[in-house]
């Protein structure tokens, strides 16, 4: 008999797949170590064609399949085998009982997630609700003590690497598979649970599930708060899946570098070309497109000299060499980028507080989903990802604006739609000048803008992340020498407005939408 803490031996394996994905090849090997097999009649069928032997479960319940499958492997000679505790009470009564122990069980279910994806309002969707794979999953993995659950194809090559030479799996491995399986089974509820059960908001699921993270986070905002991360347990129940966070120097990102990342990541994916966003406090003090990597990271830091101290720095392009030279004598408290190149990490392996950071940036890796709290609710929303399209801007004062000055307000619009509310954003080209965000009037923000570009605002493009809801704003961009302004409009005053730009000769268009972040 094996103590529940030691390795175990496995004699015996059960197999009940649907996705036949390494089947063979984990037959094989199993069989190979001398290790006796059962399977389902599908399963068995496929394991012929490869060539290994199993025995038919039927023989061990004595009936065939029930209801065109419902009923196969809900028998208790089959779950008596696999809940069986390995104690000597437990084994005396299995020996009573007749009971052929199983080790090891390799499970995957139905593809009901795949079925409803694909043909949402089938009729017979319920056909795809596994249950006896379910049951088979959770029976093993609450009996891990003593015995192995696969739940994934994923999971093969490992297992049977654990098994060479002596045909044993640790307790550390058979608790980490149980968690799995655990975790396998909870998605697969939920999204039954989901198809069945329409949300209480059409298009957000009806629940969610989180689980611990494998990020690890020292503290909170500030040294005497804790915190912690967690991941969605259920990732397709909101379609996201979240990146891998892979630290390559330094410490692991903290609190308040996830909550930069969120906003640099998600500002860089706005651009095709290679793109830099410079973040302090989750807010953009910079950012910037050019043709290569190096001069946008050179521009975006070079936006506001005294706020990018500490900042967070998101580029959407692998890092070269010429990005260390561009950080030079700059405190940049994290760098993150898709992967790094082996010239530049050594460079930048020689500043000692820089962190590295390489996750996914690009094709929505920020997440198409948001999420808060408030007054102990989970505030979830869409994360806005509409495009400003060309010819959408509705030119209501001044002159006819070029394309490339056209080009610098849709630029400085891709920036301020993530600044904080208000949110005032100046550009030259690609390149912003200066940010005003997080102020109680519009006006400040447009004040605060204004004095960090200085006279860099002569000639600069000013883009709002909602409307004017008086001329002063107008005015003190017009004294600071903007030349042209982006802005949702709408507001009851907007004649005032667009009569301040017409006396100074500034142009102004309108979106038709605004982009408020609070």
């Amino acid at each position: 008999m094996d103590s529940p803490g030691a390795d175990r031996t496995v004699t015996r394996a059960l197999l009940s797949v649907q996705d036949k994905t390494g089947l063979a090849e984990l037959s094989q090997g199993l069989a190979g170590l001398g290790i006796e097999l059962w399977a389902t009649t599908g399963t068995r069928r496929a394991l012929e064609e490869a060539g290994v032997r199993a025995d038919a479960v039927e023989a061990l319940t004595g009936v065939d399949a029930w209801f065109a499958g419902r009923v196969k492997t809900l028998h208790p000679a089959i779950f008596g085998g696999i809940l069986a505790p390995r104690t000597p009470d437990g084994l005396a009564e299995a020996s009573r009982l007749r009971l052929r122990l199983f080790d090891l069980v390799a499970v995957n279910f139905y593809p009901f997630e795949r079925h409803v994806a694909e043909e949402p309002a089938a009729a017979d969707r319920e056909e795809f609700i596994d249950v006896g794979g379910v049951s088979l999953a959770r029976a093993a993995a609450k009996n891990h003590a003593w015995v192995g659950v696969l739940t994934d194809p994923a999971q093969y090559p490992d297992a049977l690497a654990e098994l060479r030479p002596a045909r044993t799996l640790s307790a550390a491995t058979r608790q980490r598979l149980a968690a799995v399986a655990f975790a396998r089974c909870a998605r697969y509820d939920a999204a039954i649970a989901r198809a069945l059960g329409p949300a209480t908001v059409p298009g957000f699921p009806a629940d969610l599930s989180f689980r611990a993270d494998a990020l690890t986070l020292r503290y909170g905002e500030n040294p005497h708060q804790r915190a912690a991360a967690y991941a969605l347990g259920d990732p397709g129940a909101l379609g996201d899946t979240p990146p891998e966070v892979r630290t390559l120097k330094g410490d692991a990102p903290s609190y308040t570098n996830l909550l930069d990342l969120q906003t640099a990541i998600g500002l860089v994916e706005e651009f095709e070309g290679p793109a830099a966003a410079v973040v302090k406090h989750a807010t953009p003090c910079g950012a910037a497109t050019a043709a290569t990597l190096a001069e946008a990271v050179a521009a975006a830091l070079a936006t506001d000299p005294v706020a990018r101290y500490g900042c967070a720095v998101a580029v959407n392009r692998p890092v070269g060499p010429g990005v260390p030279e561009a950080l030079h004598g700059i405190f940049v408290d994290l760098l993150a980028a898709p992967s790094f190149d082996p010239q530049a990490l050594e460079a930048l392996g020689r500043r000692p507080k820089l962190k590295l950071v390489a996750t996914a940036i690009g094709a929505g890796a920020a997440g198409r989903w948001e999420a808060r709290t408030a007054l102990g609710r989970l505030l979830v929303q869409e994360a806005d990802r509409r495009r400003l399209a060309a010819g959408q801007l509705r030119r209501v004062a001044g002159p006819e604006l070029g394309p490339e000055e056209l080009a610098s307000l849709g630029f400085a619009w891709s920036v301020v739609r993530h600044a904080r509310s208000n949110a005032i954003v100046l550009a030259r080209g690609t390149t912003t000048v200066g940010i005003g965000s997080g102020q109680p009037t519009r006006v400040k923000a447009v004040e605060l803008a204004c004095e960090v570009a200085g006279p860099r605002a002569r000639g600069a493009v000013l883009a709002s992340d909602a409307f004017f809801p008086f001329a002063d704003g107008i005015e003190v961009a017009a004294r600071a020498g903007v030349r042209a302004i982006l802005q949702p409009g709408g507001s009851v005053r907007d004649a005032d407005v667009l009569a301040a730009a017409e006396r100074a000769g500034m142009s102004m268009y309108f979106s038709g939408w605004r982009v408020f972040r609070h």
